[in-house]
């Protein structure tokens, strides 16, 4: 039976003691009030380590992709400052498959060969629509930015709600210590200051949780305004690069 009970997932034996009755709570420390506190209050803190471990995962998560995205660009972007000619850059070795560079050049490199086929030159059309291109390359972009900025407001909720669920906690524990010593004998200091502490509990988890998520989502969306920075510098270096290449807008043969 001990060994069950140790074996048991950490997270599961906190929602136990949690609600496990309240006569059993001996500890007069901060995992004393924990257990005395009321069901709404033992409600709300559940609440709360459930916004914060989702916040947390998702920083962990965000932070290494937002991280490999910086990287797979930086890289294809070396590859693409040493090539001459889209070929080139489309046979370097050392050129990434993913990431948000590589996949606004697949883009543009897909909008060229759809120009340049079969039936475009069987209609007698000349050169590149280069505007086309432009808003090939800024739709792979979009889509980029909105793939690395997803989940981001799980954070912004985090962020916001969790001081405002605190404060829920902590005004239903106050208005519950204070109807308790309507009805206590006593009315010394001392009657009412655990009901008071126990209430409290319930803002520092609100604040505790919130914190890092206001912190990390800042820190992404700055990461990010970089990064599309980036994406829009190099689009405009590509298109310059395609022009070079294959010439302007698109005449017909007369």
């Amino acid at each position: 039976m001990v060994e069950s009970e140790l074996a048991m997932p950490s997270p599961l034996i906190l929602i136990l003691f949690l609600f496990q009755d309240q006569t059993t709570a001996t500890d007069n420390g901060l995992f004393g009030l924990l257990l005395h506190a009321s069901l709404i209050a033992k409600f709300v803190l559940l609440i709360l380590l459930a916004f914060s471990l989702v916040s947390w995962a998702l920083i962990f998560i965000k932070g290494l992709a937002i991280r490999e995205a910086e990287r797979t660009s930086a890289d294809f972007l070396k590859a693409f400052q040493h090539s001459a000619s889209l070929s080139e850059v489309s046979m370097s070795p050392s050129v990434p498959s993913d990431g948000p560079l590589p996949a606004i050049f697949d883009a543009a490199n897909k909008e060229i060969r759809t120009q340049t086929s079969l039936t475009a030159r069987e209609a007698g059309v000349i050169g590149i629509n280069l505007p086309a291109i432009q808003r090939t390359m800024q739709s792979a972009a979009i889509n980029e930015t909105a793939r690395i900025e997803q989940s981001l407001s799980w954070l912004a909720s985090t962020a916001s709600a969790s001081p405002f669920i605190g404060l829920f906690g902590t005004v239903v524990g106050i208005i519950i210590a204070f109807e308790g010593l309507s009805r206590s004998t006593g009315t010394s200091i001392q009657a009412v200051a655990p009901g008071i502490a126990e209430a409290l509990i319930a803002t520092a988890a609100g604040i505790a949780a919130a914190v890092p998520a206001v912190l990390a989502y800042n820190y992404f969306v700055n990461r990010i305004k970089r990064l599309t920075a980036e994406m829009d510098s190099f689009a405009l270096r590509l298109l310059n690069l395609i022009e070079r290449e294959f010439g302007t807008d698109p005449v017909r043969k007369r």
